[in-house]
């Protein structure tokens, strides 16, 4: 498998920049002792090349919450400037559009050469295990004005929420088309049961008609501790139906959905379940994608 993993992070607890790995804790993903503390690059590497049928190309770095937004990038430019090979080859860092200064701190992350997109998280739930925490920036309509600056600065935006917030992210994708949309972690289907699934795929279905939106399908191990191939095939292959393989790519979320896999059964699960698909459709999925949406 030749593979641009378009979903990892890496967070360095020397740099200050990320308290809430510091101490372990429990919540959506289960404890997460066993990755609260540094995850560094060659670890990253490391993963990959314990498995001699998987050679990892490329990866995009995705925000890991920092306290000082520019200094991750700062940080993250940094190494990729000192890798031979690059890694990482694109990072979609953070920022605030809801602030008044969000022109500013999208001018200060495109100084860096490899910034490509924006993330800021947008889950919303009732359920407290759910909540990111985040206020609601899709009803902020400095938020909605500030959207726009995306376009004039040629990023995409990493929009990570749930399938109930599906119809309210249709407004200001179709707002603009112009942007590019990329969906993470298959829009997060936090509802396992039969109708909850039904809801996820019809949501998927209306974000799949639109031609400027594309989705990662990871970090399902997030809301499916024990994952199996039979327990997350619906995930993938309803997807694969909506988005069709020109608009879809596997990563793996690392290190977070270490806690529920390693790297290789990870990667090999996502295999086995296309495996009916052509060789080219295939290298999309698992590298072509992500090189063209990430610009690699």
């Amino acid at each position: 498998m030749r593979i641009i993993d378009p979903h990892v992070h890496i967070w360095d607890l020397t740099t200050g920049l990320y308290p809430h790995f510091e101490k372990p804790s429990v919540g959506l993903v289960g404890d997460n002792t066993p990755i609260a503390r540094s995850y560094l690059l060659p670890e990253l590497l490391a993963e990959a090349d314990g498995n001699s049928d998987i050679d990892l190309a490329g990866i995009v770095h995705v925000e890991a919450f920092p306290t000082d937004r520019v200094a991750e990038t700062r940080y993250l430019q940094g190494l990729a400037d000192a890798s031979a090979a690059g890694f990482p080859q694109a990072l979609v860092v953070n920022a605030d559009l809801a602030a008044d200064d969000a022109q500013a701190q999208l001018e200060a992350q495109c100084a860096f050469a490899n910034t490509r997109g924006i993330r800021q998280v947008l889950n919303q739930h009732a359920d407290p295990l759910y909540s990111y925490g985040v206020p609601d920036h899709l009803k902020n309509p400095i938020w909605q004005r500030n959207f726009p600056l995306l376009k004039r600065f040629g990023l995409s935006f990493d929009m990570q929420l749930y399938p109930h917030q599906i119809a309210e992210a249709l407004t200001i994708i179709d707002a603009n088309p112009d942007v590019s949309v990329i969906l993470n972690h298959a829009c997060m289907p936090c509802d396992r049961s039969s109708s909850g699934l039904a809801d996820w795929a019809a949501g998927m279905r209306q974000l799949g008609q639109r031609p400027n939106v594309a989705v990662k399908i990871s970090g399902l191990g997030m809301l499916d501790h024990h994952w199996t191939i039979d327990s997350i095939r619906p995930y993938v292959l309803e997807t694969l139906e909506a988005f069709t393989h020109d608009r879809v790519m596997f990563a793996s979320n690392f290190p977070v959905d270490k806690l529920f896999s390693t790297y290789g059964e990870l990667w090999r699960a996502f295999l086995s379940l296309t495996s009916d698909l052509s060789d080219d459709e295939n290298a999309a999925l698992f590298a072509g994608n992500a090189a063209r949406l990430y610009r690699i």
